[in-house]
């Protein structure tokens, strides 16, 4: 559902969002709906047992589902505002740290998301509930993230003032007459500058193995380190707590290296984003290996280090090849890129986990190789700047 809501709602919103113009900008609109939106579906979700559905009934579970599919729409439409507001508004030199900065913040998003619960408990919050209820520390957590989801949305929405489009036209060095024009997506793709698809080669390894890495950790660390895979099992619940402190380590590491990556110049991006795919599949693969929870520390450490370059630098390899004319439809399609790979990965996971004994330490070195193909694929790019500096020689 995840995926498929992204490969829908991102596209449109930038086709739209492009030719918006109004006096909160032309991306901003769409995160003033949005935000507001995902905030009442944030406080919806973890009460739908108790609204009189019945425990496991067809309603409760109907409901589950559609705010779910609700919650999958508004985070994506509140994303893509920030995405493409990078490519509108930051110059070359600056965008990577942009880049940079957006994705450590996101972490640190992850990190407060992971931890609430655990501090709800510490402070005497009651952690259990009756059937079909979640506990009073979950929906305290999912209040908290409506809260700050609506208030940096209206803060960011008045804060940030985009560029009319005259001077968007300017900064870009476009006709404004040529704004108002907008091809349809086909087009556009068939128009698409050489990086958009090159770039989509590495994105489908990459987000394949991420796929694998969201299904799979918990047991794979339930079979390697509390030798169960017995789902009911204690050792299995331990494990499923543990991969929650393992995933706020990769985002304090995501974190760090963000700041790290934040100094880097333009021509260094694809040697960053090939490096951070290989430290990523020496994390993934380590975990086939590791029979200790302490060790796995480093393996989330070494992931950290994937997630940042990820979810940085293909966006900003992408956008220094983009001449501001449909920009955001252009970030929206290239959303697909890491939709359909997780689509790929869940229906290849029915034949590929029975050919791997239903391990699911296995998927993980599965999704590691995947990595490193990641790895080798960021070959295939042609940079502006790879360019820029042949020009130069």
């Amino acid at each position: 559902m995840p995926p498929l809501a992204g490969m829908i709602i991102q596209p449109l919103i930038g086709k739209y969002s492009d030719k918006t113009w109004t006096k909160y900008g032309r991306r901003m609109p769409y995160l003033l709906i949005s935000g507001p939106i995902g905030a009442i579906v944030l406080i919806l979700l973890p009460n739908a047992g108790s609204f009189g559905f019945g425990y496991g009934s067809i309603a409760a579970l109907m409901f589950g589902a559609i705010a779910t599919l609700f919650m999958d729409l508004t985070s994506n439409a509140c994303m893509q505002p920030y995405k493409m507001i990078i490519g509108d508004m930051v110059n070359e030199d600056q965008k990577d740290m942009a880049w940079s900065w957006q994705q450590s913040f996101s972490n640190l998003g992850g990190v407060v998301a992971t931890i609430a619960p655990f501090l709800l408990t510490m402070f005497g919050v009651a952690n259990t509930a009756p059937k079909g209820e979640v506990p009073l520390t979950v929906k305290i957590s999912y209040y908290a993230a409506a809260i700050i989801l609506l208030l940096s949305s209206l803060y960011t929405v008045f804060s940030v003032h985009e560029y009319d489009p005259i001077k968007y036209a300017e900064y870009h060095g476009l006709d404004p007459e040529d704004q108002a024009k907008a091809p349809g997506f086909i087009e556009l793709l068939k128009t698409a500058p050489k990086s958009f698809w090159e770039i989509a080669v590495v994105q489908f390894f990459e987000w394949f193995a991420v796929m694998y890495l969201w299904t799979y950790s918990t047991g794979a660390i339930a079979q390697n380190v509390w030798n169960t895979s017995d789902a009911s099992s204690a050792g299995y619940q331990a494990a499923g707590n543990w991969y929650g402190v393992l995933f706020c380590i990769q985002s304090v590491a995501s974190v760090f290296f963000g700041v790290l990556l934040a100094r880097s110049r333009p021509e260094q991006r694809k040697l960053w984003y090939k490096v951070g795919a290989l430290v990523g599949a020496v994390g993934f693969i380590s975990i086939f290996f590791i029979h200790s929870q302490w060790l796995l520390i480093l393996s989330f450490i070494l992931i950290g280090v994937n997630n940042l370059t990820m979810n940085t630098q293909p966006f900003s390899l992408l956008t220094e090849s983009l001449d501001g004319k449909n920009e955001g439809t252009y970030l929206g399609l290239f959303n697909c890129s890491i939709c359909l790979p997780q689509i790929v990965a869940s229906l290849a996971s029915f034949a590929i986990f029975p050919l791997v004994g239903h391990s699911m330490p296995a998927m993980l070195l599965v999704a590691g190789i995947s990595l490193v193909f990641a790895s080798l694929s960021v070959n295939l790019i042609h940079s502006s700047f790879d360019k820029k500096s042949m020009e130069a020689k």
